[in-house]
Order: structure tokens, then C-alpha cells, then sequence
């Protein structure tokens, strides 16, 4: 059998795309459209985001259609993301809560995140985050204008995941981000300026707002990151992702409120 080719190391492989799918969601993607790129394709995770966020607001739109109020259509679309992504970057929010607050040392805390149980600072941080998209999205729903902020809010949270990962060292040496690997550089910026110039499509030039935001709020996760841990792992890149989209999501409420 012939030795299988190495990784392309081109800043965009076709593949891309369906390595972003496969890596931050449950969709299936058929081998034969994603790559094995690992990290370089990280650019592509806002476009993964988008179709996430697409899929969602569909749900909600169908039962809002159907005479439902906002409130629901909005746990709907708010439950079809948690499906579609697999509770991954949820799952990561709770460890992080449980594992930075939880423990007074490096060590305790990288035990407390690799325990599959989770603690009361994970419960709380679960509950509040459910809780802000769900009202964030509530009032999109009612101001119609769901689409465009759950598009930005996706594809922004999942560039500033790259930035993350791209920023900080391993904080361990095994785990799901030191497989996937560091992103180059040029696939970060890629990825940033796919998500701001989707985010900026989407809402015009208010678009610069939630990205600002998302910037900000992922920034502060990858602080306390550094000082809790030394680094990431990808319990703090779904943190990062989360905290970001609430971020986002609240900002364009902000502007159309």
C-alpha cells in the first residue's frame, strides 16, 4: 500500500470547508469533501458557524410561521445549535467554569477539566449562558432580525476560537486542540476576515460592533487562559467560542433594541 501524502500546507485547501464541519459540529460530511488538515483549515470554522447559524434560525422561522411566539422559536433555533454542534463548545464553557474557579493550583485545575463530571461553577455558567442567547435571540426574533445577528455571532465566535488557539501555547501535551494543532498565522487573519466581512454583509457597517465585542470577550477567556492554566486546551476554545457569541449576539441587540 502506497504511504498516504502529507497535509497540503496551502493557506486554502478545497477540503477545507468540510474539515470544519467535521471538527465543530455533528453534520456528516462524506470523506471525500474534507481534508485532514487539522488546524490549517481553521479559517474555514466561521463558514462552518454560518451554516450552523443558518440551520437554527431555519428551525425557529419554521415554528414562528406557524403562529408560535418568539420566545419559542428561539429555544428552538437555541436547541437546534446545541444539537447540530453536539453541546461541544457548551461542554467546554462548563469545564472551564468548573476547572478555573474550582481549583488553587495548575495541577488541580487541569485534573478538574479532564473529569467528565460536572460542578456547581459549571452548572451556574451553563445556565447563564443558555440563558443570555436564549433572551438575546428572544428579542432578535421579535425585532426580525435573527438571521443577520445569528450569522455574525457565529461566524465572529468561531474566527476568535482561531485567534485563541493560535495565541496560546498548549496547556497539555494531548487532548483534542494538540491534535488539531496550532493554526499558521495567515489562516487566523484569513479567518478573521472572513467572519468580519460576513459579520459586516450581514449587518453593514454596525457589523463592526458584535465583532468588537466578540474580540473583547474571547480576548478576556484567553487571559484568565494564561493566568489559570499556561495556556489552552479545547475546553477553552469552546469557552472562548461561547463567551464571544453571547458577546456578539448582545451587541446587535444593543443596536436594534
Amino acid at each position: 500500500m502506497a504511504p498516504s501524502s502529507p497535509p497540503s500546507t496551502a493557506l486554502i485547501h478545497p477540503g477545507d470547508a468540510g474539515a470544519a464541519l467535521m471538527l465543530l459540529t455533528r453534520l456528516p460530511v462524506p470523506g471525500a469533501f474534507a481534508s485532514d488538515r487539522g488546524a490549517r483549515a481553521a479559517w474555514a470554522w466561521p463558514l462552518a458557524g454560518a451554516l450552523v447559524a443558518a440551520l437554527a434560525w431555519a428551525a425557529g422561522a419554521a415554528l414562528e410561521a406557524l403562529g408560535l411566539p418568539p420566545v419559542v422559536a428561539a429555544g428552538a433555533a437555541l436547541a437546534t445549535l446545541v444539537v447540530l454542534t453536539g453541546g461541544l463548545h457548551e461542554d467546554g464553557l462548563a469545564d472551564c467554569a468548573d476547572g478555573f474557579w474550582g481549583g488553587h493550583t495548575r495541577a488541580r485545575r487541569m485534573e478538574i477539566l479532564k473529569d467528565s463530571r460536572i460542578g456547581s461553577y459549571g452548572v451556574i455558567a451553563l445556565v447563564l449562558g443558555l440563558g443570555m442567547r436564549w433572551a438575546a435571540m428572544t428579542l432578535l426574533y421579535e425585532a426580525y432580525f435573527a438571521l443577520p445577528a445569528m450569522l455574525a455571532a457565529a461566524m465572529l465566535s468561531r474566527a476568535t476560537m482561531a485567534a485563541v488557539m493560535g495565541s496560546l501555547p498548549f496547556a497539555r501535551q494531548d487532548g483534542l486542540a494538540v491534535h488539531v494543532g496550532h493554526p499558521p498565522i495567515a489562516a487566523v487573519a484569513l479567518g478573521v476576515a472572513v467572519a468580519l466581512g460576513g459579520s459586516i454583509v450581514a449587518l453593514g457597517g454596525a457589523g463592526l460592533v458584535p465583532a468588537l465585542a466578540a474580540g473583547a470577550s474571547a480576548s478576556a477567556v484567553a487571559a484568565v487562559a494564561r493566568a489559570k492554566l499556561g495556556g489552552q486546551t479545547g475546553d477553552v476554545l469552546g469557552a472562548s467560542q461561547q463567551a464571544a457569541e453571547i458577546a456578539a449576539l448582545l451587541a446587535v441587540v444593543s443596536l436594534v433594541a
